[in-house]
């Protein structure tokens, strides 16, 4: 699966109130509205401005905080390909596999905001083609591609009946 988009840039330790902002708590039923207001708190623009397929990229610890799954859901739901960053919190990066949200583990200081930029998860590549130069990320297991290429570990379920994996 190969993506491309351009790069949103984001700093360390974005939470998940930055990314799914407390005041806007009565929405939680309404996700595709709770969508247009992702990264608002970080960002006041993005969500406005972002087109379907961009990625958002960020420093160490994205996803820190609250274990709230409307974070990646919302993220996913706004058209965003995927998140790269050079750490995870533990409970945001299963919370977006579980979703269907791609992540990659990868230096991401090589990547400014607009660049374009494409991605191969299969491979853990990362290609900036504004720069013209390759980035390795930690390449995703394939249990976890499985999941992601079904849509989900609901849709993946869905499919194989259980928990089947490979």
């Amino acid at each position: 699966m190969v993506l491309r988009g351009k790069a949103w840039k984001f700093g360390d330790s974005i939470s998940t109130d930055l990314i799914c902002p407390g005041r806007f708590f009565h929405l939680r039923s309404n996700l595709p509205e709770l969508a247009k207001h992702v990264l608002e708190d970080a960002d006041p623009n993005f969500a406005s401005r972002m087109s379907k397929g961009d990625f958002v990229v960020a420093g160490n610890n994205f996803g820190l905080g609250s274990s709230r799954e409307h974070a990646p859901t919302i993220i996913k739901l706004a058209g965003v390909s995927a998140v790269l960053a050079k750490s995870f919190a533990r409970i945001f990066y299963r919370n977006a596999i579980n979703v269907g949200l791609p992540l990659l583990e990868c230096d991401t200081d090589k990547i400014e905001l607009s660049d374009e930029i494409e991605v191969d998860l299969a491979a853990g590549m990362i290609k900036n083609v504004s720069k013209g130069i390759e980035l390795k990320a930690h390449p995703l297991p394939k249990a976890m591609l499985n999941i992601l290429n079904d849509g989900g570990l609901l849709a993946h379920i869905e499919k194989h009946g259980g928990f089947k994996l490979d």
